[in-house]
């Protein structure tokens, strides 16, 4: 097959996913196909008069890890000529059989990118537009879970300008209302800090989320197919799961399967499809759970469209669990995705 594997963008989650695109197109390649990673915001200069020809070009065999830090985009955006999308990225897609998206956080994962391909007729592997929205915005995933009977933690929604406000639980969690990686969040353990902490995650978005602490074990489930797939314990050496210690290999232990009861998996993972029927996903996700270490309640955090695709990320480690090698996975998220378009 033919394959753009787009990945970059401007979101503060760039690195990871150029790191995630890398694997993908590498691992792709390894399999047979005729790959082309690109970088949506960079986009290609060179001739594209024929787009089809670079496919069946050799393409250097890119590495590339996330740093302790987040890329720094203002710099980033200065360098561009005022889009957010390159130069002819949607020329080259176009010419692919599907574009593989290894996008994450803003344009990549919040249903825009989705929407645009959408209207030029390219296919593309996860989530639609809609489902993608949903479940960007924590906000509105938390509506769609209550609705659905869902527990998730209590939170309210602060938009910017609105004024400080104390917080109605203390600790609580601060984060950009759409954001990933865990950009812009803090755990607050007194009302002192909860000025800052808004302060933080209002440099990254104009809605935050407020979210009741809840103490426990964070559990994560796949979803691929509407089915579920094997649980994650995330267990920290040192603070919390922020982005430094998701990226760098060593500074979490993840367990696949979690060391939980067959009845406790069970409940998971169908607490997972539910999540993953509720905010409209197609072909594959990831929902994020923690575990109440007082009453054993499971409350499910977010969702995420497109998990990551680096060596550390959960969903290969999951795949890995039921059998499946990186690059099985990659070419299963394909299958699926054009089944979607078949229907």
């Amino acid at each position: 097959m033919k394959i753009v594997v787009l990945c970059g963008g401007l979101s503060n989650e760039r690195d990871v996913s150029i790191t995630s695109g890398s694997c993908v197109a590498r691992s792709l390649r390894e399999r047979g196909h005729s790959v082309v990673l690109l970088d949506m915001f960079l986009g290609y200069g060179g001739d594209c008069s024929d787009p089809t020809k670079l496919f069946d070009e050799q393409q250097q065999d890119l590495r590339y890890s996330v740093g302790e830090e987040t890329p720094d985009i203002a710099s980033l955006i200065a360098s561009g000529d005022g889009s957010r999308l390159g130069k002819n990225v949607i020329s080259i897609c176009r010419a692919a059989d599907i574009v593989f998206l290894a996008l994450h956080g803003e344009d990549g994962e919040d249903g825009k990118i989705q929407a645009t391909l959408d209207m030029y007729g390219v296919k593309y592997t996860g989530s639609g537009y809609l489902g993608s929205a949903l479940a960007m915005n924590k906000e509105l995933s938390k509506t769609l879970f209550n609705a659905a009977g869902i527990p998730t933690a209590p939170a309210i929604t602060l938009r910017k300008g609105e004024g400080i406000q104390a917080s109605p639980w203390i600790p609580c969690v601060v984060k950009p209302c759409s954001g990933g990686s865990s950009v812009g969040t803090s755990i607050v353990r007194t009302q002192e800090e909860f000025s800052a902490a808004l302060e933080f995650a209002f440099k990254y978005e104009d809605d935050v989320l407020v979210e009741k602490y809840i103490k426990g074990r964070e559990l994560t489930v796949g979803v691929m197919d509407g089915k579920a797939m094997p649980s994650i314990e995330i267990v920290l050496k040192n603070g919390w799961y922020d982005y430094k210690n998701k990226y760098q290999a060593g500074f979490a232990e993840e367990i696949c399967p979690a060391p939980i009861s067959a009845e406790d998996e069970e409940r998971l993972g169908r607490l997972a499809e539910r999540v993953s029927k509720a905010l409209m996903v197609d072909v594959y996700c990831r929902a994020d759970f923690i575990m109440d270490d007082d009453d054993g309640e499971i409350y499910c955090l977010e969702a995420n469209t497109l998990p990551g695709m680096t060596p550390t990320s959960l969903v290969p480690q999951m795949a890995a669990e039921q059998g499946m090698s990186y690059g099985e996975l990659c070419e299963k998220i394909i299958t699926l995705s054009m089944r979607k378009y078949d229907k």
